[in-house]
């Protein structure tokens, strides 16, 4: 069997035909089709502001710029995260604070958020791994006490609730961002978006998407109808029509696909159960969950034989993958002084975490080919 890879999009003829219709149009940069995704964006989850950007990191970027980061600033975020998160902190040369993650949830604790608040912290950057929602309404609590800015990093739930409310609803985060990459929720090829219920801050995303440029509000043209004016120091961050209409296409069948990763996490789920190899975590048991991995965890007794683990997985067609090793074990922030131990729970969930393939399009066949090769695996071991 060819090699099953842990993610992978789902891309059908309505997706193709609605980015062939932009294609042929006058339009295919800067038209129309952006807000109509935009605004599918806000009506899917609940949020009045939505701006799609030209992927998941200038959408952490432009947010951090939008609460005002700079130099001298600090930022609580988790170690359990793709790399852009605390990335996205230092482009504002801000520091970003790592504070442990929860043993279950993998999710940032709340507890260790509060252990990390200096006199420097201006925000809190939540990351929903996996697709399942951070402890945000505590997390919102705690910013408010101190007046900071909350940017949720829901880069891999879109589709996930909890208690009624839809990821991106802003309820609880002053920002939320989304990933539009092939293996998210849906897919837009590259892509992003940053939402809030804020006008102050919308109104700053917008510039700084755009070269910090801005037409509106001159009362008396300085010239004519062609002026307009650089406010801030801004990126061309700006998402394509080609892009927007494989978005809007793809949100069309959010909920299904959402539904199949359920599924798909409920078999897992059912086969794994109790077995003497490894756990699965909470995060896989959480019905609002959006399941964008399933992430498995060697007990302590193979935590040594990872690697052969995983090389004899991939060998036997599984496109398995590790996410994440804590950000600050990361040569680069290694220079900035962080050091091994800072946060011992994410460390070792990284000694122990497998993701194994999860994803729309995998089909029943394959479905039991994982299941049968991973025991194998071990058996063989």
């Amino acid at each position: 069997m060819k090699l099953i890879p842990y993610g992978h999009q789902l891309v059908d003829n309505n997706d193709i035909k609605a980015v062939v219709k932009v294609l042929k149009s006058n339009w295919i940069t800067q038209g129309p089709t952006i807000k109509d995704f935009e605004n599918t964006l806000c009506k899917y989850s609940g949020a009045k502001y939505a701006l799609a950007v030209s992927s998941g990191t200038a959408a952490l970027h432009i947010a951090c710029l939008a609460a005002g980061l700079q130099s001298g600033n600090e930022v609580i975020t988790s170690p359990i995260t793709f790399l852009a998160t605390a990335n996205s902190v230092l482009y504002c040369n801000a520091k970003p604070v790592f504070a442990d993650v929860q043993e279950d949830t993998v999710n940032i604790d709340p507890v260790e958020i509060r252990k990390k608040i200096t006199k420097k912290t201006k925000a809190i950057i939540p990351v929903d791994f996996a697709g399942n929602l951070c402890d945000l309404e505590n997390i919102y609590s705690i910013a408010k006490e101190h007046d900071f800015i909350v940017i949720e990093d829901a880069a891999h739930a879109l589709g996930a609730e909890n208690k009624g409310l839809k990821t991106g609803s802003c309820k609880y985060s002053d920002m939320t961002i989304f990933s539009f990459h092939p293996v998210k929720s849906v897919t837009t090829g590259e892509g992003g978006a940053v939402l809030t219920n804020r006008k102050d801050l919308y109104n700053k995303l917008i510039m700084l998407r755009s070269h910090g440029i801005t037409k509106e509000g001159f009362m008396n043209k300085a010239d004519g109808e062609w002026y307009y004016e650089m406010q801030l120091l801004g990126y061309n961050y700006r998402m394509t029509d080609i892009q927007a209409a494989l978005g809007i296409s793809q949100l069309k069948k959010l909920d299904s696909f959402v539904l199949r990763r359920r599924e798909i996490a409920g078999i897992y789920n059912k086969a794994f159960r109790d077995n003497p190899y490894f756990d699965i975590t909470s995060e896989n048991k959480i019905k609002g969950s959006a399941h964008h991995l399933y992430v498995i965890r060697l007990k302590k007794e193979y935590w040594k034989r990872k690697n052969e683990i995983f090389l004899k997985m991939r060998k036997s067609g599984l496109g398995v993958q590790v996410h994440y090793a804590p950000v600050y074990l990361q040569p680069y922030y290694k220079k900035l002084g962080f050091k091994r131990g800072l946060c011992p729970l994410a460390e070792d969930f990284y000694r122990s975490a497998i993701s194994i393939p999860l994803y729309p399009a995998l089909k029943d066949v394959e479905i039991k080919y994982v299941i049968k090769n991973i025991f194998k695996v071990f058996k063989e071991i």
